[in-house]
């Protein structure tokens, strides 16, 4: 997982930093549920769209235990696995937690991927049972279809099947029926989003889980008075920790926010303590903000306005933030910090402090850091992932026999042991004249220049030059009255201009094309976490990027 684009150039050090292993026994993430219920009682553990209380603490935890008993008399077994097919929703948590009680494995599924895809994890992951809702029956169905293997158990949030595993009075669960998972035990499978090929199951232990969010827990001061709002996938490792395992911990409460649509209002309405996000919410709440405050609009109101007012922990990760972007919120009043980390190593290696933007921090203290030969950051630590599921050569092929996780992050490591992360090994510009950049910098600086591109993608390995492809908001693009091509391209044109102007020669977009599908979660262009899907957009865009090489013509919108 990239989260940063700066390229300072402090002093490297080519040995480890961080570490020692923590041999420390920490909870399972079953025993701190349990340990949470105990503490929590009558205190609201999650919240619905309306903020009613859907769950106290004590509620959460009979819920939990009813289903897991269900599942058990269902004839789930222990280390069975069940698929979570579900939205952000109070059932994902109650089913979840139920999994693991069973002594089972929970893996969420992309409610946003195709059934193609969905088959093909399925068929990877060996589901006894999917628990879905209403919503995402028909593409389930589609998925089971094309599955190799044998079909699971389908149960829907709403049905019979899921009230029966509620209320069943002959599967009454006592804590003594309890099936405890071990450390060792893997309590979750997170798909990668597939950014270059097929998902890969990362298999996360409990040790894995609890070590890194007891970490955290150190590392930032949380408590249970504060609230935070769960919107991104639950699927993706990042809203795992931050909105499911950490409160396990800490008490916090979740409101869940099933519909990214609402997510605007739920900010202003909630005003959270906690908020994490990818950069481009960041980015679009800085694009709304940042003219009122150049004009000396009060920074509390501009706050408010955003659902901003009361954050006391402000994070982002998941993909490159601009040191822009940071500076621009540190300035308003919001802490915003960065996290590094990737599915592979249980989601968080770093969090930065409040210094330098764009350095991604130092390891958490359990995790060791190094900066191998040729520039790839490598990382160990009890949080680094057991195996990818059923892979075993594409598990050897990225952790080696002394346990370093290559994470596929060019990176440099200062003399404080603070990680900067350049850019993904796999997706840096090396153009025809041997001059390396990354991309990712490139696309920042796009997206800040005005909230009329919303998303670019910039191309110029081999090349002499490079080109970018660019949507626009096409709301933004209403707003302004950008109706004919050659007003928009002149639009695009001043922005891509200005993004110029704070790039370095080399890395200037000469020649762009303005793209006019929108690029959505897991289409061909982005994963579910708004990653770009690089070889499918050169593949999808290959007659565009070869016209824009071909001469010195206009650049152009396609109609």
């Amino acid at each position: 997982m990239l989260t940063s684009s700066a390229t300072p150039s402090p002093d490297e050090r080519p040995i480890a930093h961080g570490g020692p292993h923590l041999a420390t026994r920490h909870l399972t993430v079953a025993e701190a549920f349990l340990s949470q219920v105990a503490r929590g009682g009558t205190y609201p553990a999650i919240l619905d769209e309306q903020l009613g209380v859907a769950l106290t603490w004590r509620g959460y935890g009979k819920a939990a235990q009813n289903v897991s008993a269900g599942l058990k008399a269902a004839g789930l077994g222990r280390g069975d696995a069940v698929g979570l097919l579900l939205s952000n929703r109070p059932e994902f948590h109650i089913a979840d937690i139920a999994v693991l009680l069973a002594g089972s494995t929970p893996i969420s599924l992309y409610h946003t991927a195709a059934p193609e895809q969905l088959a093909e994890i399925l068929d990877n992951a060996g589901c006894s049972f999917i628990i879905t809702e209403p919503a995402y029956e028909d593409k389930l169905e589609a998925a089971l279809a094309l599955m190799n293997s044998a079909a699971p158990r389908i149960v829907v949030v709403g049905r019979d099947s899921w009230m029966m595993l509620l209320t069943n009075p002959s599967a009454q669960p006592t804590l003594a029926a309890i099936s405890m998972p071990e450390q060792s035990d893997t309590a979750t499978v997170i798909y990668t989003s597939g950014t270059t090929g097929a998902p890969k199951g990362v298999e996360l232990t409990h040790r894995n889980i609890m070590t890194t969010i007891t970490e955290i827990t150190r590392r930032i001061p949380l408590r249970r008075d504060m609230r935070s709002i769960s919107f991104l996938p639950m699927a993706h490792i990042a809203e795992r920790l931050s909105t499911h395992y950490i409160p396990l911990i800490t008490g916090s409460t979740i409101v869940c926010c099933g519909d990214m649509a609402h997510l605007v209002p739920l900010l202003q309405q909630v005003q959270p303590e906690i908020l994490f996000s990818p950069p481009r919410l960041w980015e679009k709440l800085m694009a709304a903000t940042a003219p009122a405050y150049q004009k000396g609009a009060d920074p509390d109101t501009l706050r408010r306005n955003i659902g901003c007012s009361r954050v006391e922990v402000a994070l982002t990760g998941a993909a490159p933030c601009s040191p822009r972007v940071l500076d621009y919120f540190r300035t308003l009043g919001v802490p915003l910090r960065e996290t590094y980390g990737m599915s592979e190593s249980a989601g968080v290696v770093s969090i930065a402090e409040l210094d330098a933007a764009g350095c991604v921090g130092k390891p958490l203290p359990h995790n060791e850091v190094r900066v191998d030969a040729d520039g790839e950051l490598l990382v160990r630590g009890p949080s680094v992932m057991a195996r990818y599921r059923r892979r075993p050569s594409a598990t050897s092929a990225v952790i080696d026999e002394q346990g370093w996780l290559r994470t596929g992050d060019i990176a440099r490591v200062d003399n404080n042991g603070r990680i900067w992360i350049v850019d993904r090994k796999k997706d840096l510009i090396i153009n025809s004249g041997g001059k390396n950049m990354s991309p990712a910098n490139i696309e920042a600086r796009l997206r800040e220049a005005d909230p009329l591109i919303e998303h670019a993608c910039v191309i110029g390995d081999g090349r002499p030059y490079n080109i970018a492809l660019i949507v626009v908001d096409d709301a933004v693009r209403q707003a302004l009255g950008l109706d004919s091509e050659d007003s928009l391209r002149a639009a695009v044109q001043e922005h891509v201009d200005q993004a110029n102007s704070r790039l370095s020669r080399v890395e200037r977009v000469r020649r762009f094309a303005v793209v006019p599908s929108s690029w959505t979660p897991d289409s061909d262009e982005l994963t579910p976490t708004f990653k770009l899907k690089r070889t499918s957009i050169q593949k999808k865009y290959a007659d565009v990027i070869e016209a824009l090489y071909a001469d010195d013509s206009p650049v152009s919108v396609i109609p």
